[in-house]
């Protein structure tokens, strides 16, 4: 009974494909896995497996268009047809005629049972991560076309805006890619197939062609031949556009392919050192000038990632949606200075975490919070919803972008479990291992440029949230203290908040009231 293979989703805003071109033509032999052509969409170009192994029947041709879930071709098996194909091949020969037909027939009745495990294909789909993620991207591909992989192996990175995950793989066998580095699928998306049994289907066909020498031997000379260097119809007109031969571009596509992504990511600049070798014999001078030249104004582009993009869109939409303004003050730090001086030893040797600035700093904004709850607050329609517990987010730069984990009930904690929450989070953002969980749900921010050596900033809030604390650096200025002129470590904090929620007064007086007590330590002790 003949397979037919359909046009596969390959995206969700993705209704209709064209079949840019066949690789393999009608009544041709192909093989489980085997690239049989391209299908191109508004966005990328795909590749269309054979599902079983048989003999193609093309249904649809090169250009047409073809809805999602439409019949492409027919893969007719070859179980009936072979028997009578052989005696055909083998007719100029009547004397081998004879043994060849029994030593086929065990061989075919045997195959079924492999080839049917080897028809098993488990399709991976975008998992759901979190509520409010529609979409991912596909960030990095750790497995190749092809490739043999085991359960529970990491195959790609998936990106959303707010956190990096892998994707394990959910059975073993053959990886086969739907969606290229740099897609972006919607959840419940297929990403990629797996064929469960195909490691068991490959020695069959190794033993297979031992029989029968001709039938292995051109199919796999035909494919080799025409995927070497052989670019897609979408890449061949962007190297056409570039005006790149189709020979200086390495292809990383299945079988040596040159792809759609290779094609956009050629430059110009590798086909003209081609034609200054040639003038090099003649006005060698000239060349070794021109070539410095030419490379000192490279330019380089790199698609945005989700993460930057999400982060972007966010903070324009704040200064747009929200009436935004900052208030500063400045805070003798000497006081934090000299406790933490006496005690940072022993408070390490004691807690095994280091005693520094941050745990202060979040002691005092939960304090302030409770006295001033409109700077806890958010809008939500037409409310305002207060909130009567301190989650605090601390923005921290981690490798691919800003990211903003959370620690919960802040207003419990010691300062020993602030600081400790405050370093497993750190780690976390650097190892892109946060999760959505530990992203989300903060009531106020608070981040520190002063790390960096900002002097003064004017933060953005980080909606939903209302107001936000910036740090900056610490910098001895000359004060006055007790009529005095004294050299003072100071820091300039800024507090930007959503003038809609909070007054003049309630910031400029939580800001005073966080002032107070980071310069006098001991009101966080005694609660005061």
């Amino acid at each position: 009974m003949a397979i037919e293979m359909k046009v596969p989703p390959v995206g969700e805003s993705i209704t209709e494909v064209t079949i840019a071109a066949w690789n393999k033509k009608d009544g041709d032999v192909v093989k489980m896995d085997e690239v049989l052509c391209e299908l191109e969409s508004d966005k990328a170009t795909f590749e269309l497996p054979a599902e079983a192994e048989g003999i193609l029947k093309i249904v649809a041709k090169e250009g047409d268009t073809l809805l999602i879930g439409a019949v492409i071709c027919t893969i007719e098996p070859v179980g009936a047809s072979s028997v009578g194909t052989q005696p055909s091949v083998e007719s100029n020969k009547p004397v081998e005629t004879a043994p060849v037909a029994p030593v086929a027939a065990p061989a075919l009745a045997e195959s079924p049972k492999p080839t049917a495990e080897s028809q098993k294909v488990i399709e991976i789909k975008i998992p759901a991560v979190g509520e409010s993620i529609t979409e991912v991207t596909v960030s990095v591909w750790s497995k190749k076309e092809g490739d043999s992989v085991k359960m529970d192996e990491v195959l790609c990175e998936l990106e959303s805006d707010k956190a990096t995950f892998e994707l394990p793989a959910e059975a073993s066998g053959i990886l086969h890619i739907v969606a290229q580095e740099g897609t972006v699928l919607a959840i419940g998306a297929v990403v990629a197939t797996i064929t469960v049994g195909a490691g068991a289907a490959t020695p069959q066909a190794v033993a297979t062609p031992a029989s029968s020498t001709p039938q292995p031997v051109a199919t796999p000379s035909q494919s080799d031949s025409y995927a070497s260097g052989h670019a897609s119809p979408a890449a061949a007109k962007i190297l056409s556009e570039k005006g790149i031969e189709t020979g200086a571009v390495q292809g990383t596509g299945v079988d040596g392919r040159i792809t759609k992504e290779d094609a956009q990511s050629a430059t110009k600049p590798v086909a003209v050192l081609t034609p200054a070798v040639s003038p090099a014999s003649t006005t060698t001078p000239q060349s070794k000038i021109e070539t410095p030249q030419s490379s000192a104004r490279s330019q380089r582009r790199e698609k945005m990632t989700s993460l930057r993009k999400t982060v972007a869109r966010r903070l324009v939409a704040v200064k747009n949606e929200t009436a935004m303004l900052t208030t500063f003050n400045e805070v003798d730090m000497k006081p934090i200075m000299d406790l933490r001086g006496k005690y940072k030893d022993k408070f390490k040797e004691k807690h095994g975490v280091g005693l520094g600035f941050m745990s202060f700093f979040t002691k005092a904004v939960c304090v302030a919070l409770k006295e001033f709850p409109a700077v806890n607050a958010s809008i939500d329609g037409e409310e305002i919803v207060f909130n009567n517990y301190c989650d605090v987010s601390i923005a921290v730069s981690a490798p691919k972008g800003l990211v903003v984990p959370v620690i919960r009930n802040a207003e419990t904690l010691s300062l020993a479990g602030i600081e400790s929450e405050v370093m497993r989070l750190a780690l976390k953002a650097r190892d892109n291992k946060l999760t959505l969980d530990e992203m989300t749900g903060g009531t106020f921010t608070i981040t520190n440029g002063g790390v960096f050596g900002s002097m003064l900033s004017t933060p953005i809030i980080n909606a939903p949230q209302s107001a936000i604390l910036g740090m900056h650096n610490i910098v001895e200025r000359a004060m006055v203290v007790d009529g005095q002129i004294v050299i003072r470590p100071i820091m300039y904090v800024a507090l930007s908040y959503d003038h809609r929620i909070i007054d003049g007064k309630e910031s400029v007086s939580f800001l005073v009231r966080v002032k107070q007590l980071l310069e006098d330590p001991t009101r966080l002790l005694l609660d005061v």
